[in-house]
């Protein structure tokens, strides 16, 4: 148990040597099984664990086994498109576990890790088919073909970027493309990168850079269901909402009046299901800011925005309804709100349920 334990923290080992070390990965504690079948994960970092919440309700109610202790702390989550899998990041590792009846976590793998690597975030493809993975390292994108059926990870190609002197790269997010066709990740002071996406072969490559403003750090991306723009929180000198039209190839064309004015330092971006509002989480203030996505990607702030949240926001999330939308907050008051669409008012969201439960959230997935 003793060499196990110090194995933990020497990440560049190989993953069957990470297999190889029986009970050095713990299964995730917890189980069982409830109703609704839409259900958002968050992952916390000063518990170590992973909640999970159905919302079918209308109100946040923890699943059957939530909390579920994990044996590290955690920094990214991912859902497959098909609800077979959860992947949580954190401590050099990738974990795995099942969803079963109503949300509850079961480990797969026999409670091994599928992978390493630093991850600080992660994003599925479109087809259920690869994993990538953004390393705190500041040159790897790491990337996994999917075994559909044990959610066993396979290193596939991934990419390397570097940046000349001077411009330092801060990973902060990955995305795929709902097309397909793209991954992009934010960088912090060093801006965006683009790559190509071929979803059969799973090879991408580099086809452009997008600076960032003097002095201004790119903290999230969201890309809307028709791929048409890239949405950017932003904090520091130019701090707001950066939007961008994506044109063939991936090619990124700010749009008019970009980066849109937000209430404070942005570092969360959601939109919408039906690709007509887009919501920024905003660390400075403990607020949302809600936006209408008009022609051409220009953006109208929503009647009543900014919506006030909870304290560091950390994250937001839209559920596969499309009635609500979630934001975590690292600071509480409260840890994860949900967040329901106005009747009367378009675009504007409301509180409907809350909870304090989520112990330091730092990421968010829901079920598709």
């Amino acid at each position: 148990m003793r060499l196990c334990r110090a194995l933990r923290f020497f990440v560049v080992l190989p993953i069957v040597l990470l297999a190889g070390c029986g009970d050095f990965f713990p299964p995730i504690k917890g189980g069982g099984s409830s109703s609704g079948s839409d259900i958002v994960y968050v992952a916390n970092a000063s518990s170590t664990s992973v909640t999970g919440y159905a919302m079918s309700t209308g109100a946040l109610v923890a699943i059957s086994g939530s909390p579920y202790t994990l044996s590290f702390t955690p920094t990214a989550i991912a859902v497959t498109p098909a609800n077979t899998f959860v992947y949580v990041a954190g401590s050099g590792v990738v974990y795995v576990y099942s969803i079963g009846t109503g949300g509850a976590l079961t480990a797969a793998n026999n409670g091994a890790a599928v992978a390493n690597g630093n991850v600080v975030s992660m994003d599925i493809s479109p087809d259920g088919k690869w994993l990538f993975t953004l390393d705190a390292d500041g040159t790897t994108i790491e990337e996994y073909s999917i075994n559909t059926s044990t959610g066993i990870l396979t290193a596939a190609s991934g990419a390397l970027y570097t940046f000349g002197s001077g411009t330092t790269p801060v990973p902060k997010a990955i995305k795929v493309a709902p097309n397909g066709n793209y991954v992009i990740v934010a960088l912090g002071t060093a801006g965006e990168i683009v790559y190509g996406f071929n979803t059969s072969t799973g090879a991408i490559s580099e086809s452009q850079r997008l600076s960032a403003p003097g002095s201004t750090s790119d903290n999230a991306i969201a890309i809307d269901k028709n791929t048409a723009y890239l949405f950017i929180a932003r904090s520091g000198n130019s701090a707001g909402l950066g939007v961008y039209t994506i044109g063939t190839g991936g090619t990124l064309t700010i749009v008019s009046g970009s980066p849109f004015a937000t209430s404070g330092q942005s570092t969360s971006v959601v939109v919408d299901n039906t690709a007509t509002y887009v919501y920024v989480g905003n660390q400075g203030d403990g607020t949302i800011s809600g936006f209408t996505i008009g022609t051409g990607g220009a953006l109208t702030a929503l009647s009543g925005s900014p919506y006030s949240a909870g304290k560091t926001m950390t994250a937001l999330a839209a559920d596969s309804t499309g009635k609500y939308i979630l934001a975590a907050a690292n600071g509480g008051s409260p840890d994860l709100g949900m967040y329901a669409f106005d009747s009367s008012t378009a675009g504007r969201i409301y509180t409907v349920s809350s909870t304090t439960t989520a112990y330091g959230p730092v990421a968010v997935a829901v079920t598709h």
